[in-house]
This record gives C-alpha cells, structure tokens and sequence, in this order.
C-alpha cells in the first residue's frame, strides 16, 4: 500500500486536497499484483500568476515513477500528473511482459538482472561556495546492475536525457544518453 507524503508550496494542503492527492494516486495501484511498501512523494505548489504545479515522485524496487504537471488548476494539474504516471505505468508494464515474453531487444541472458531492482537517487542537494560557480547542485546515486535497455526505460521514467547505471553484463559504469534524432547512445566506461 502506498504512504503519501505531500507537502506544499505557497499553499496549505488541506484535508480536500490530502484526500483529492491519495484518491488519485492511488489509482496506479491497479498496476501491480501486490502493492509494495513505497512512499509517493508529492510538491504542491502555486505561482503568483495563478498557476498550480504539482510534482510526484515515488521510488519503487525496481523503477523510479516521476511526473510533473503546471495548469491554471490545482485539481487539474493533479489529474495530469496522474495521467502522466499512469502512462509510464503501462510503457513499463508492456516493456517488462516483452521482455518476459523473450521478443525485447535485449538479449534474455539480461532478464535476470532486471530483478536487483533500482534504488533512487538520494539527492544531496548542496550549494557550496567554496566550490567553482558552475556547480549549483550535487546529487549522489547508488548504481545497480542492470541492462542498457532497462537504463533507457529508467532514463524515459524519470524524465532525463540521461542515466548513469553499471552494465550488468561488463559490471562497468555505463551512461544512456537521448541524442538529438530521438534516439539513444551509449558511453562505456573502461
């Protein structure tokens, strides 16, 4: 069962929208067989030009779900992000019944390394002065094996242009990149 931590910005988050925010998300539970033990972290936050952006994140065993939405409606902009995830939701489904199905493009011998799963990245956000001015933010991340193809899905799901994982295959440290024609590359690593 899902825990809901929400909390917000420029806004008070009352019982209407706690109860609003968890009768929504919830609604992804639908994708699994048993429900894990997570924690769907939700930023409600309204803008002075009447604008409302919630963002939710919720870190799973093996995926990291996370989806942004700004309208001029805080329920609205709550609808869409629901939508949003549950898109990702059945892309990752579909991708994962390819997979067990042996038609993906990975090779099968990589299967198994789907199922050490992901931990998300722990955002240590720092601001240093110390440090040279380009540098605003510093993130820290613990990489699990996993295949090129299950690194694009995790890359796709988060939003990124790219994604750091170690290559179950190699047990090197690889980067997954979105190139500008849409498709993707890959940096090996010696």
């Amino acid at each position: 069962m899902l825990k809901y931590n929400i909390r917000g910005e420029n806004i008070e988050v009352t019982a209407a929208i706690r109860d609003y925010v968890e009768k929504k998300v919830s609604k992804i539970e639908k994708y699994f067989d048993k429900v894990p033990e997570a924690t769907a972290h939700v930023n409600l936050k309204t803008y002075s030009d009447k604008t409302a952006k919630v963002e939710v994140t919720i870190p799973l065993p093996y995926i990291v779900l996370r989806a942004e939405e700004t309208s001029p409606d805080l329920y609205g902009s709550i609808d869409l992000v629901v939508d949003k995830l549950e898109r990702q939701m059945r892309k990752y489904k579909t991708k994962i019944n390819r997979k067990a199905r042996g038609t993906a493009l990975v090779p099968q011998s990589t299967l198994e390394d789907t199922d050490q799963g992901f931990d998300a990245a722990t955002d240590d956000e720092t601001e240093d002065n110390d440090v040279a001015s380009s540098i605003v933010r510093t993130k820290r991340l613990s990489l699990k094996p996993m295949g090129a193809e299950e690194a694009v899905l995790q890359m796709d799901m988060l939003g990124h242009n790219f994604f750091i994982f170690e290559d179950a295959e190699t047990n090197g440290t690889s980067i997954v990149y979105k190139r500008k024609d849409g498709k993707y590359g890959l940096i090996e690593t010696d």
